[in-house]
């Protein structure tokens, strides 16, 4: 185990310290009254996001609620265009001051103020979900806090998560996760990728309101398409982090390779990680089989280029890009951990792993590629399995989740 510096002693306890502060203005403001919500509805929303297209998936649905008059999102890099959603910045000079996360922060308090919306909305809970819960109860509007990141976001206090706020801590912290834990349990919605973030929460007394919407995806975008060769016969998509173990990926992919000396695979995505991968490629002989392309917003390319999706993550919530595979016809091969197993059905539409090495995930890409019969009908259930998750389903369930808030102001009136 790592030895805590004292300055980390320090910065732990001064975390405490504005984390105490922060619970006690949230009691403070809990007994306020709740606006009554009266037909449509403005949602104010902020968060940190890697992709247009992650963005765009979340709220596109929400925008495109009938009972949705606007959506305002607060962020640091430019919002991509989307139907009924505005993108807004903080001025240059706070930018200046602040920094660009802390004065998307700022710069969402005022508008938040200044404007009253019916609904905010904070993508992961550090810290737009804190700012989320307190100025709710402040405006007296409707907080929901988009847990992407799964329990993860909290355990420990959020020492695993890559937040430059809270991964600083040096040791897990149950005080901090306590807090965390109480931020969470005041929201009035908390929409999850899956059921283990939801089971969660719930072991650590979470009394809310909980809804699995992991996103809506255009099947027009994210279909078949036959007329694009398969270049690649194996895709991982994801942000090049320690948690993904793409390494683990890669050493699979030299495994499989003794059998299958063809093998190629295309990694999309970036992150800290990726100069010590690509080394690890040359390392294991792997410079003609592995392509390394960056972050695509058009991952639905190389989809349609590739034959079978792969996660060899640590740890997963419901992942998007296995989704969008999923629609796309790809029959997958990932890690059994997280959410995964809600998309995943093993031997039907793909391969769950359990036993997390490279030989492993080895054995199952053999597996489908030599049985051409298995492929096709694992290709066929997975795009049956991924029905649920088109942009027209998930529409509805945020006019429902919307109806739902009015209704309830209704009966609290």
């Amino acid at each position: 185990m790592q030895k805590v510096t004292l300055l980390q002693h320090i910065y732990r306890w001064s975390l405490r310290c504005v984390l105490s502060f922060y619970y006690l203005l949230l009691r403070l403001f809990q007994l306020r009254a709740k606006k009554n919500i009266k037909g449509n509805i403005r949602v104010l929303s902020t968060g940190t996001f890697y992709s247009d297209q992650w963005l765009i998936t979340h709220l596109r649905p929400i925008a495109n609620a009938k009972n949705c008059t606007q959506v305002i999102m607060v962020a640091s890099t430019l919002v991509p265009k989307i139907n009924n959603v505005s993108g807004i910045y903080a001025p240059k000079w706070l930018q200046k001051i602040s920094g660009k996360v802390g004065s998307r922060l700022i710069f969402f308090t005022w508008v938040a103020l200044k404007e009253r919306p019916e609904v905010l909305v904070g993508f992961h809970i550090l810290v737009n979900g804190l700012f989320v819960a307190l100025l709710a109860k402040i405006i007296g509007a409707k907080a929901v806090y988009i847990c992407g990141g799964g329990p993860r976001e909290v355990i420990g206090g959020g020492i695993e998560t890559e937040n430059r706020i809270f991964n600083k801590i040096g040791q897990p912290d149950l005080f901090i996760e306590k807090i965390l834990i109480k931020a969470i349990g005041s929201m009035d919605l908390i929409v999850t990728m899956g059921t283990s973030a939801i089971e969660y929460f719930k072991s650590k007394g979470v009394n809310a309101r909980f809804e699995i919407v992991p996103g809506g995806f255009d099947n027009e975008i994210f279909q078949p398409d036959k007329c694009i060769e398969k270049k690649y016969d194996l895709i991982l998509i994801g942000r090049l982090s320690e948690v993904k173990r793409v390494d683990r990926f890669l050493e699979s992919i030299k495994i499989t390779k003794e059998v299958l000396p063809d093998i190629s695979a295309v990694i999309v995505g970036d992150g800290p990680d990726k100069e010590y991968l690509e080394k690890l490629t040359e390392k294991l002989d792997l410079i003609k089989n592995v392509d390394f392309v960056g972050w695509q917003n058009n991952v639905d390319y190389w989809l349609k280029q590739s034959r079978c999706f792969v996660l060899t993550s640590d740890s997963e919530g419901l992942s998007q890009a296995l989704i969008q595979a999923l629609m796309t016809g790809l029959p997958a091969v990932t890690s059994n951990v997280g959410d995964l197993g809600d998309l995943l059905k093993n031997g039907v539409n793909g391969y769950l792993i359990d036993d997390l090495s490279s030989p492993h995930f080895s054995s199952a890409y053999i597996k489908l590629f030599q049985h051409s019969d298995c492929y096709k009908n694992f290709a066929k259930a997975a795009l049956s399995s991924s029905e649920k998750y088109s942009i027209f389903y998930v529409t509805s369930q945020w006019e429902n989740i919307f109806n739902s808030f009015s209704e309830n102001s209704i009966k609290a009136s």
